[in-house]
């Protein structure tokens, strides 16, 4: 059974993730049909951060995968090695 705790950082984890698809969805959808001049700009980011941006964070997560499959495989065989 889950703890407060668990359901808590679950809960803030769910609310962070939907606050980022939102303001993503605005920036990315909204945005380019509202004049530049408009106060709502200020808010966001330019334009070209909506492609650099998730791409940093698609190549991060790619690195950071592979680290951890290679460095479970090679834990894997030097333990073979040993037996």
């Amino acid at each position: 059974m889950a703890t407060g705790l668990d359901q808590a950082v679950g809960m803030s984890l769910v609310v962070f993730s939907l606050l980022l698809f939102t303001y993503y969805s605005v920036w990315v959808i909204v945005l380019p049909f509202i004049d530049s001049d408009h106060v709502l700009h200020k808010c966001f980011l330019p334009r070209e951060y909506s492609v650099i941006l998730p791409g940093m964070a698609v190549l991060i997560l790619l690195i950071c995968s592979g680290a951890f499959i290679a460095i479970v495989m090679w834990k894997n065989r030097r333990q073979k090695k040993v037996d």
